[in-house]
């Protein structure tokens, strides 16, 4: 089969692949959103996508995705913030977007709530656990993810909205379906735990995205396959 070569192509591709894994899993497409994920990419490669169709994009490098908002913002585009985040650049993201997937300690949370309340805003955030135990990766340790998410849920200026995920890399796209799993599991565990709804669940990436959307995630963050290989 010939790839796909325009933005809208790919895009069309990536939006049947999460279409063909709903299906398969009985799931409603509506309950799942794709995170254009444009970091090292050109303002003008995000405006293409967008022209294709494309209202939603993730960003992870707060000193490359601020310019490029801004140079975009008569698009009236969507962002999310999907990298680590350092402590001391929490105050450049609170408010700026959508939704923070990258959670993982206290402190930061902290700096985020702070920082939002100094605002006059409530900033939605995802909790990130590190179910593979990669000492180089973010996200907190599986132990620690339910008192983060208490921590999280008891800030006024803060919204937790659910978990997120970055699997080790296995070029197996069923390599890691065990801990999407065990993500969705811990979401719904979470949720029950403090009595309040957690809607979302980010993981699956441009190899994966299938395994994850069919064990439950409602945010897939594909990047390579919506824009080609990174430019780094």
């Amino acid at each position: 089969m010939q790839e796909p070569q325009t933005p809208g192509e790919r895009l069309a591709r990536v939006n049947e692949r999460i279409l063909r894994a709903c299906a398969r899993s009985g799931r409603d497409p509506s309950t799942v959103s794709l995170v254009a994920v444009s970091k090292t990419h050109e303002a003008s490669a995000v405006a293409a996508l967008a022209q294709a169709g494309q209202g939603l994009f993730g960003e992870s490098y707060v000193q490359e995705a601020l310019p490029k908002m801004e140079s975009l913002a008569g698009l009236n585009l969507r962002w999310h913030f999907i990298g680590r985040l350092q402590k001391n650049k929490a105050k450049y993201v609170t408010g700026r977007f959508e939704l923070i997937h990258s959670v993982d300690s206290i402190e930061l949370a902290h700096m985020l709530h702070k920082k939002s309340g100094a605002l006059g805003l409530i900033q939605p955030v995802l909790v990130q656990v590190n179910l593979g135990g990669e000492s180089q990766k973010a996200g907190c340790s599986l132990d620690d993810t339910l008192p983060l998410a208490e921590a999280v849920a008891a800030m006024g200026a803060l919204a937790l909205r659910g978990v997120m995920l970055l699997p080790p890399w296995d070029e197996n796209p069923e390599a890691n379906r065990g801990l999407f799993a065990q993500a969705e599991r811990l979401r719904q565990d979470i949720s029950a735990r403090l009595g309040m709804a957690l809607p979302e669940l980010s993981m699956g990436m441009s190899h994966d995205l299938e395994q994850a959307v069919e064990e439950g995630a409602t945010l897939v963050r594909v990047g390579t396959d919506l824009f080609g290989s990174r430019n780094t």
